[in-house]
């Protein structure tokens, strides 16, 4: 008799398109196990991910500006899980795989510093041979979470974290086929991560007083509407139609709506991410991060895990310990090693 799992992968291959990812037909994990008797392999790596310790800390970690005041900016995880639903939505139109595509969308930051992007920069001065977030995202899942043993995911959707960045510069479709993910759950995670950030990015931007409405590009505007929710509207509606007019041999853009959105990301660029004001606060992160490399580094057993050391050397225990920290840990611990502290004394009746 089938198993719930195995009725379940069955109902995969009789509805899901022909070109979408299967979960009975994956790759495999790192280290073989048994499969869960309920959930498809996919499902089971989403549960992890999100049961996991570095998805929690997401809360904590700054998406665009450092520790707002307000309760309605985005964090990093709020971001992750908007990249998640415009994903959801592509994949689900497309017949291509959900919880695929949700797993990767949902373990694609993990690997995030402190303080956003000022942080990840940081760390690529100071970690030799650099630092790169989707990496440390990958190594979170194979190797640090679940005391040192990994989450053991299948490799679909590891090659889709590890292929989901794009950079200042780079593309999010028409990528050469060695540097894109090898499914089309990972190349929609790819394009719903620009089509969240890009709109929740100049949401909290307004919010905050930076930019109004009026202030950006009229060009891209009219190509993708005035309000956040008609642009993402207009970004997954091309994105399905463009992917379904070539056959779904990869994920699609327009070229307008594709000028448009990367119009948008660089005046973000200019108008908010390097915005002398917005940074203020990031510039400070070098201190704060550099000063907790050395303290870290020079008080290992304090500090880093022993099995990491031995393993793979000093540097990579410190990066793996930074980098890991939300941005309110990080300003606490440099506070406890660097803040002096007023002496209080010993306290009698004599004193009040």
């Amino acid at each position: 008799m089938a198993t719930i799992r195995e009725a379940l992968e069955q109902r995969e291959r009789d509805t899901l398109a022909p070109q979408a990812a299967k979960s009975a037909d994956t790759k495999g994990r790192l280290h073989p196990e048994p499969e869960d008797d309920v959930r498809p392999a996919f499902q089971h790596d989403r549960d992890r991910i999100i049961h996991s310790k570095a998805f929690r800390r997401l809360k904590h970690k700054t998406q665009v500006f450092f520790a707002p005041a307000g309760d309605h900016y985005r964090t990093r995880l709020t971001h992750t899980l908007e990249v998640s639903q415009i994903a959801r939505t592509i994949a689900k139109v497309l017949r291509l795989h959900e919880e695929l595509t949700e797993s990767i969308a949902l373990g694609h930051d993990l690997g995030h510093t402190p303080f956003g992007h000022a942080g990840e920069r940081v760390l690529q001065e100071l970690m030799p041979g650099g630092f790169n977030h989707y990496e440390q995202s990958l190594r979170i899942v194979d190797v640090l979470e679940n005391e040192g043993h990994g989450l053991n995911l299948t490799w679909e959707v590891r090659d889709g974290i590890a292929r989901h960045s794009k950079g200042k510069q780079g593309s999010p479709v028409g990528v050469d086929p060695s540097r894109r993910a090898s499914t089309l759950e990972g190349q929609i995670m790819r394009v719903a991560d620009l089509i969240a950030y890009v709109n929740h990015d100049i949401d909290d931007a307004v919010r905050a007083g930076m930019l109004k409405s009026a202030d950006l590009p009229k060009g891209p505007v009219q190509v993708l509407g005035t309000t956040s929710s008609s642009r993402i509207a207009r970004m997954v509606k091309d994105v399905v139609t463009e992917t379904q007019h070539g056959g779904l041999t990869e994920i699609r853009m327009s070229e307008p709506v594709l000028e448009a959105t990367l119009a948008m990301r660089r005046f973000l660029f200019e108008a908010v991410y390097e915005n002398d004001i917005a940074t203020a606060e990031f510039k400070k992160a070098t201190g704060i991060l550099g000063g907790l490399w050395e303290q870290v580094r020079g008080r290992p057993d304090e500090f880093l895990d022993r099995r990491v050391i031995e393993a793979d050397g000093l540097d990579v225990a410190a990066k793996d310990f930074v980098a890991g920290m939300t941005d309110r840990f990080a300003v606490a611990l440099y506070e406890r090693l660097f803040i002096p502290k007023p002496w209080i004394g010993p306290i009698s009746w004599n004193q009040l």
